[in-house]
């Protein structure tokens, strides 16, 4: 079976995306962001929530990811190297944040959109001096 480049990097993404669930300075990062426990309105049960870094809401451990703050692909270079995807990847604690769904999902569509336009810009080409 022959793979396209696309469908080869995908696969790659994806087994070394599924590797970060486990990466230790996530764990560090959410329980730096424990807001202790509390009643999760959802379901009523005590729960261990979580204060999202933009809204500063408490949220239960499933309403909240790790977000990295300066995004895995640069959304004005797009992707470079498989080793700077890995080192983005693979940050220091200092380098990821909680977020709640909602300001994740906004923060990664404003990453999107940028992302978008700039691979849309045209480059600007260097005009001869004679």
């Amino acid at each position: 079976m022959d793979w396209t480049e696309g469908r080869k990097k995908s696969f790659i993404t994806s087994v070394l995306r599924s590797g970060y669930r486990r990466w230790p300075p996530k764990y560090e990062t959410l329980k730096e962001a424990q807001a202790g426990k509390k009643e999760n309105v959802k379901t009523k049960r005590i729960a261990m929530h979580y204060t999202c870094n933009l809204c500063k809401e408490d949220f239960p451990a499933k309403e909240v990811q790790v977000d990295h703050i300066e995004p895995v692909v640069d959304s004005k270079q797009g992707f470079k190297t498989w080793d700077v995807f890995i080192d983005r990847l693979y940050c220091d604690k200092e380098n990821l944040q909680v977020l709640c769904k909602t300001c994740h999902s906004s923060k990664t569509l404003t990453e999107k959109k940028e992302r978008t336009s700039a691979s849309k810009k045209p480059k600007k080409s260097r005009k001869r001096q004679v």
